[in-house]
């Protein structure tokens, strides 16, 4: 038995904005460092911030100062911590890119910096306001310490064919950076990580209610790949939330159920996945 221990980091932004947030997960450093933790998400939008309400005008102004160059300065203090640390990290952060914004998850490794970054695919309801689309170039599923990680960002959860995709690319950390505190995004947690047979990090931001008319009140999780909760759901307060895990427990679960192996149907369903980068111009 070889066992890793992987962690969701729950906070929320600071209303002084993006810097001061930057601090604050840096200020988790000596927690992480204490943990032993190899592997550890951060929530969507983390850094940039959720948008609520209508933003438009000088307030999408401000949200896009916000936002984070990737690379940029702030992505380099991410690569320090987890340098110092010793642990992957996911990174939910907004994304400036031009002129336009992404909900990002970036993954940060202590060896080589920024190694995957993945763009949500469809903005959710009040999102599309602000967000621009991903493509099928940002998917991927990269080596850690801990084990093979990829990141499958909020309500994108809820996509079968990226779930798929990703299962056919042999995830076993499935990070899901989010700010869905509800009941049903705990049940679709533990679906995935039974469907996938892989383990399950869901990291939510964490709003006091005092700060805000419509708080996120958190539910960070760790699921096993039985689809049973090894730790939280964290509810109310911030914090590192830890597991210790064993990838021979996906071995063992995959022999009952291989969604990209022995238990699919390539005679009847099959999947094309289309990984090119799709900008708006092209100059040949």
């Amino acid at each position: 038995m070889l066992e890793t221990v992987i962690a969701a980091l729950q906070i929320g932004p600071s209303s002084e904005g993006t810097q001061a947030t930057l601090q604050h997960i840096l200020d988790h450093e000596a927690e992480i460092v204490a943990a032993q933790a190899k592997l550890v998400v951060l929530p969507e939008a983390i850094l940039g911030g959720y948008p609520k309400g209508k933003v438009a005008g000088d307030r999408f102004v401000q949200y896009f100062t916000e936002a984070v160059d990737v690379p940029g300065p702030e992505v380099e203090a991410l690569a320090g911590l987890s340098q110092r640390t010793g642990a992957t990290l996911v990174v939910g952060v907004i994304e400036r890119s031009g002129s336009t914004l992404y909900c990002t998850a970036l993954v940060l490794d202590p060896e080589n910096g920024l190694v995957g970054k993945h763009r949500k695919l469809v903005p959710t309801a009040r999102e599309r306001l602000v967000w621009g689309r991903g493509d099928g170039s940002t998917m991927p599923v990269v080596e850690t310490a801990a084990g093979r990680a990829g990141a499958v960002i909020c309500w994108e959860n809820y996509m079968p064919l990226l779930r798929a995709a990703m299962y056919a690319k042999g995830v076993e950390l499935w990070c899901a950076p989010t700010v869905d505190d509800s009941e049903t995004w705990q049940a679709s947690m533990r679906h995935i990580a039974a469907e996938g047979r892989c383990f399950v990090i869901s990291a939510c931001l964490f709003e006091q209610a005092d700060q805000t008319d419509d708080p996120i009140a958190g539910g960070s999780v760790i699921v096993g790949p039985d689809g049973m909760p090894l730790a939280g759901p964290l509810t109310g307060t911030e914090g590192l939330l830890t597991a210790s895990i064993d990838l021979a427990d996906l071995v063992a679960g995959r022999a009952q159920l291989d969604v990209s192996g022995h238990y699919a149907r390539p005679d009847i369903f099959t999947l094309s996945v289309d990984e090119s980068p799709r900008p708006g111009v092209a100059f040949l």
